[in-house]
């Protein structure tokens, strides 16, 4: 008797313990999420050779015009500036005589890229 009693004690427990337990199924283990999309990496931007200043139209145009007056050996070019804008060309400064002037004048429109000359040079005895 005490056999069966035994036996009836452990499939009692057995029933309560399976009816106090949680009736869903214990979770499945999650797969391994596939991992995330990899971002590109960023490219690397083309490393372009630096390039070399561009010279200033006006200030290439001034240092011609210098050099063409500079270069002419009736004018004194050194008391002569000059300066440009869009191929216009100012005069700056003296000369001895009027004729040195007016062929400062001469010179500048000659150059390659002038488009009209304002004469601003002062005629100034023994300058």
């Amino acid at each position: 008797m005490k056999t069966i009693f035994a036996i009836a004690w452990i499939f009692t427990l057995m029933f309560t313990l399976v009816a106090c337990g949680d009736s869903a199924p214990p979770p499945k283990p999650a797969a391994p999420a596939a991992p995330p999309p990899q971002a590109e990496a960023p490219k690397a931007p083309e490393t372009k050779a630096p390039e070399a200043p561009k010279p200033d139209p006006n200030k290439e145009l001034a240092r011609r015009v210098k050099q063409a007056l500079e270069g002419d050996g009736k004018i004194q070019g050194a008391g002569i500036d000059v300066t440009a804008t869009d191929g216009k060309v100012t005069l700056w400064g003296t000369t001895a005589t009027p004729g040195e002037r007016t062929r400062a004048g001469q010179i500048a429109s000659k150059v390659d890229g002038v488009s009209g000359v304002d004469n601003q040079l002062k005629v100034v005895k023994g300058s």
